[in-house]
């Protein structure tokens, strides 16, 4: 007996292992089409499982000059104009895409630089003016939708 439940045991890891094996990468589908804001969402919140987003405009300026960065997230309410500037003239040099969102405070959201009560509503959310993405993380249609918005961007130019 226990000489044919083995054999079923290496029959059925083979059969898996063939089963993993010869699947394809998947395609992701969707209802509706996601937003380019909702989907920067959803890949900030996925970069942060991975610790891949850096926080804050001294850090990403750091990363931004040492080539480390793949995105930029860029809050256009920011007080001083020349942080706008700068990021920028930063992203623009070593080409690395960069999305402008309207409020800092959203951004600081999305990065986690808040606390979340029991409803799971966000409360004393702290503003953020930059924050860059060296890791995305798992693939997403997010991060497809992102690129996809840069290719398009660069076929208009």
């Amino acid at each position: 007996i226990t000489l044919s439940v083995s054999y079923v045991f290496i029959f059925l890891f083979v059969s898996f292992t063939k089963l993993t094996t010869q699947q394809k990468r998947p395609t992701f589908k969707m209802a509706e089409p996601m937003d380019l804001m909702d989907a920067l969402r959803e890949t900030l919140k996925n970069s942060l499982i991975v610790d891949g987003v850096t926080k804050g405009l001294r850090e990403s300026v750091k990363k931004l000059d040492k080539r480390e960065a793949s995105l930029c997230v860029l809050a256009e309410s920011t007080d001083e104009k020349n942080i706008v500037k700068l990021v920028e003239a930063l992203c623009r040099e070593h080409g690395i895409n960069l999305i402008k969102i309207d409020d800092a405070k959203k951004l600081g959201e999305w990065v986690g630089l808040c606390k979340i009560d029991k409803e799971g509503n966000a409360r004393k959310v702290v503003r953020c003016s930059c924050a860059v993405v060296s890791n995305f993380g798992r693939e997403s249609i997010a991060l497809e939708v992102i690129n996809d918005h840069f290719k398009r961007s660069v076929a208009a130019e």
